[in-house]
Order: structure tokens, then sequence, then C-alpha cells
């Protein structure tokens, strides 16, 4: 009986330790604190409609967290990282050939002709663990890094 009791316990401070541990858009500031521990540059700040928003950058490129799902600047939903590159204007070919060959990422050109790119992230329904957070965040620093080598030519 004292072995069972000891189990559930057990299990329910793990439990409560991956719970502590998760990343979530309903908390910005776990995401912040996050990237931050990654070595990684991050101002909690809002976007123009008051929703909050992350600025950070990675081998000389800037790019911003944006929140997305939120009720009244709060309780938000998911993630998008984006990057905008005022100075490069690539043409719709070199958009369209990106678009067909990457699956986690998307790029556009905004009105003015300038390269975008974005990655989504839901973080509904609990988020994810720390490590999941990272992987993804290296990962989406790869994508912004290789978009920039496609775009430069």
């Amino acid at each position: 009986m004292k072995l069972h009791y000891l189990a559930a316990l057990g299990a329910l401070v793990l439990g409560a330790a991956a719970q502590a541990e998760a990343i979530s858009a309903t908390s910005p500031q776990s995401i912040v604190s996050a990237m931050q521990n990654a070595g990684y540059k991050a101002t909690l700040t809002k976007d123009n409609s008051g929703d909050p928003m992350i600025n950070s950058s990675s081998g000389g490129s800037n790019f911003s967290v944006f929140f997305f799902g939120c009720t009244k600047n709060t309780d938000c939903r998911t993630v998008q990282f984006y990057a905008g590159y005022s100075d490069r204007k690539p043409s719709l070919s070199q958009m369209n050939d990106w678009n067909s060959k990457k699956r986690f990422s998307r790029a556009y050109i905004s009105d003015s002709g300038n390269a975008r790119i974005e990655m989504d992230l839901d973080l509904d329904d609990g988020g994810m663990s720390t490590k999941l957070f990272e992987d993804n965040l290296e990962f989406w620093v790869a994508v912004m890094g290789a978009f920039e080598k496609h775009i430069a030519g």
C-alpha cells in the first residue's frame, strides 16, 4: 500500500514538473525565458493591437515572435516567428521556389516588394516542453538563414 502511494505521489510530482516546464502562448514570459536560456536576446513588448510580441535576433538578422488567438491581449493560443527584409526584393519565382520546396515555413513578398518569412507554432492546449520549443527555435533560425541565402542571389 505504501509503495502504491509513493508511486502515485512520484507520478504527480513528475506531472507537475512537466507542466511547470511547459512553454505556452498564454505565458509570454515563458517564451522569453526559454529564448534567453537558449542564448538569444528576447525583449517582450506589444504589437500595434496590444498583443504581446517578442523581438530577437540571430546571426545579425532581426526577427519577431507574434502572438495570435489572444483574448483582450492576453490568454494567447499560438505564436508565429517572423522576419522581414526591407533590403531584399526577391522575384515571385524565388518565393514560389522556396514555398514549393519547404514544408514548415512560408515566404511571401510584401506590398512594397520586400521579402517576408514566417513559421507558426501551435501552443494551444498545454503548450510544449522547453526542449521541444528550443528545437523549434533552432529550426526557425536555420530556416531564416537558409531563406536569406535563397533570396541573396
